[in-house]
């Protein structure tokens, strides 16, 4: 597995209908994208759920890097770039995911938090405890998934959960939800991914 983001940070007084007017109107496309486990269609409004900016910021964890591939250097990722210029892409490789207590039912809002991994930390337990850290996420009440990376060219991790409710229990950055696509969901491999 791994997880790829990108942040499109937009002026204060910036329409957000035109975002949710982009993802109404191009969603689909990546409904049945081979090699997309999932893409959660982020947004932040200034003002939000303690949101500072107004933010557009897709999540996507893939199954397969020839998926991501595609849509990176041959697909729909070079219509955002016409929209709105080339943002950085992050991307994080697999500790762990895990559907959650809410699996069937539609993501509303989303919490996703970046930690740098601290210097001087036994490298296995640290992911060790991520990976039981996903699990109790994904076993709150209204979670839909959870899961954790980790970027070790910049020794970051990056926890990502979906929740059917605007009280999710995760700390982090919390987004609304506008679109899921999942085509390969039901191949993202569960639990520790190595």
């Amino acid at each position: 597995m791994h997880a790829l983001q990108y942040e499109l940070t937009l002026p204060a007084d910036y329409d957000t209908g035109v975002v949710r007017d982009r993802v109404a109107r191009v969603a689909h496309l990546l409904d049945d994208w081979d090699g997309l486990g999932i893409k959660a269609y982020l947004l932040r409004e200034r003002g939000v759920h303690g949101s500072p900016v107004n933010q557009y910021a897709p999540f996507y964890l893939w199954d397969t890097v020839e998926g991501m591939n595609r849509f990176l250097w041959g697909g729909p990722f070079q219509g955002l770039v016409n929209d709105f210029g080339r943002p950085a892409a992050r991307q994080w490789t697999g500790l762990a995911y895990e559907e959650g207590t809410a699996a069937g039912a539609p993501a509303a809002f989303a919490v996703r938090r970046r930690e740098p991994v601290p210097d001087g930390v036994e490298l296995a337990e640290l992911m060790a405890d991520v990976v039981r850290e996903t699990r109790r996420t994904a076993d709150e009440d209204g979670a839909v998934l959870a899961a954790a990376a980790v970027d070790p060219g910049r020794w970051e991790l990056v926890r990502f959960s979906l929740w059917t409710h605007a009280a999710p229990e995760a700390e982090g950055d919390v987004f609304q939800v506008l679109h899921m696509s999942a085509p390969g969901r039901h191949r993202l491999p569960p639990g520790r991914q190595w």
